[in-house]
Order: C-alpha cells, then sequence, then structure tokens
C-alpha cells in the first residue's frame, strides 16, 4: 500500500523534471548584424555615414509591428555605431574617453556599425545600403554601395544556435560584413 503512494510521487518528480525549459540566453530570440565599414588599405572605421536596410527596390525597410527587430517599432532600420562605456555603464564621449578603465558596450562588435534584428530576420530578402550624407563628418566623399545580406551575416550569440550553425556548411557565422567604401 505504501508503494501506491510512492509510486505517484516518483512519477510526477520526473514529469515535473522533464518539463523544465533549458536555461535561456540574454541574447534569444536576437541576433546582430555587425558591419566593418572602411576605405580599401585602411582598417579605422569610417565614422558619420547612414547605414539601413533596404529592399530589392532601395526602399528603407520599416519594422512594422517589430517584425524584424525588438527595438524601435513602426521605425526604419538604421545601424548605429558602437560606443564604449564606463565601469558604471555610462556611455564615454569623446572627451572623457581618458578613462583607462573603458569598454566596448557590444564587446563582439568593438569598433563597428551593428543592428539588433529578431532571429527570425530574413536576411536574403533584403540588403545593406551605406550612405555618406552627413556633410560635417566625410563632406560626402564616399559613394553610396548597396551589399546583399545573407543569414550567415547574422551574428548569433547564444550557444545553442551557435552549436547548430557550427555544424552547418558553409560561411561561418558570427563575423562582420566588410564593407570597402570608394571615394
Amino acid at each position: 500500500m505504501r508503494y501506491l503512494y510512492i509510486l505517484p510521487l516518483f512519477f510526477s518528480f520526473f514529469t515535473a523534471k522533464a518539463q523544465v525549459a533549458a536555461q535561456h540566453c540574454g541574447y534569444d530570440f536576437t541576433s546582430y548584424l555587425v558591419l566593418d565599414v572602411h576605405e580599401n588599405g585602411k582598417k579605422e572605421t569610417i565614422k558619420g555615414l547612414k547605414i539601413t536596410i533596404v529592399d530589392s527596390a532601395g526602399n528603407d525597410v520599416i519594422n512594422l509591428n517589430n517584425a524584424y527587430s525588438w527595438t524601435n517599432a513602426n521605425k526604419s532600420l538604421v545601424f548605429s555605431l558602437n560606443y564604449k562605456i564606463d565601469d558604471s555603464g555610462k556611455r564615454i564621449t569623446e572627451e572623457t574617453d581618458k578613462n583607462a578603465k573603458s569598454r566596448w558596450f557590444f564587446p563582439f562588435a568593438k569598433e563597428n556599425y551593428l543592428l539588433s534584428v529578431a532571429n527570425t530576420f530574413p536576411a536574403e530578402n533584403f540588403s545593406i545600403k551605406v550612405e555618406d550624407v552627413d556633410g560635417k563628418a566625410n563632406g560626402g566623399l564616399f559613394k553610396t554601395q548597396i551589399v546583399p545580406l545573407n543569414s550567415y551575416n547574422m551574428y548569433v550569440l547564444c550557444s545553442a544556435q551557435n552549436e547548430r550553425q557550427a555544424m552547418q556548411f558553409g560561411p561561418r557565422t558570427n563575423r562582420p560584413v566588410e564593407i570597402i567604401l570608394e571615394r
């Protein structure tokens, strides 16, 4: 009779254990597009550029109801330049960059442009448009470029997804898209 009470307890323990979800990563459901934009023969990142995701007609892609990214709903998908932070997590400006304890906010991106997108982002359907529109930074020196995207261009930061992609053949993920601008 005692076993009749223990048996349901035994099964409920193991079925509850099987239903516990795996631990989630802070970057679950999110990937990043990272761009290394520079001139031919130079390593310095060109600042002051307008970089957007465009469709096949060259129109800016709008993030309708967060369909493509979890941030900036109903706005264009625009890249931003990574920045440094101090020990307290506050953004460092060029004037306060003398601090030896500064680090990149997104360490995997270093001094590159980046954009947060959903893991379901259909990269093959879109391109990157790089424009030098800021007259102050570069004076409009660089030609506009449109570079097609691929799914392997996305940074997948959670380990389970990285393992799955590591088993696939073809170009490796988690590498910046290199864009070489011409004058």
